[in-house]
């Protein structure tokens, strides 16, 4: 997926003019990846269900670029001061979406275990994958 996001999900069935140019970012322990598309809402619907309206307003769009720590405080996710929070711009012609850090207590899940932690908003990064306890309760 890190390799050739569009790739990784055309090999899913997924064909599309949102599957041909499609960017998978890590998040990492120092960098926290953030997705929004400024001019208008490119999003990358056909692997993420349609944009949820908050995604598509001014506020996000334009808040996102130039304070994305209080927009990501908002959803309520406080990251530590060193993590470093990189905002991707999608476009008609680019999306992109994040590969959300592992949950501790996964180690030695399988990718169906796994793939129930992860969110949409932790794949545009407005939240992180949910822990094992989330999950469970």
């Amino acid at each position: 997926l890190l390799a050739d996001a569009t790739e990784a999900v055309n090999s899913m069935g997924v064909t599309s003019p949102v599957g041909s140019h499609l960017i998978a970012v890590e998040n990492t322990p120092k960098t926290h990846n953030m997705v929004v598309c400024t001019l208008c809402s490119c999003y990358p619907w056909e692997v993420l269900g349609l944009p949820p309206t908050w995604y598509k307003s001014a506020p996000y769009r334009s808040r996102a670029v130039i304070e994305p720590r209080a927009v990501l405080a908002d959803f309520g996710l406080s990251l530590p001061q060193d993590t470093e929070i990189r905002v991707w711009d999608s476009t008609a012609e680019t999306r992109f979406l994040v590969v959300p850090m592992r949950p501790a207590g996964t180690e030695g899940w399988d990718a169906e275990r796994l793939a129930a932690l992860v969110t949409r908003d932790s794949m545009v990064g407005t939240g992180l994958a949910r822990s094992p306890a989330e999950a469970a309760g």
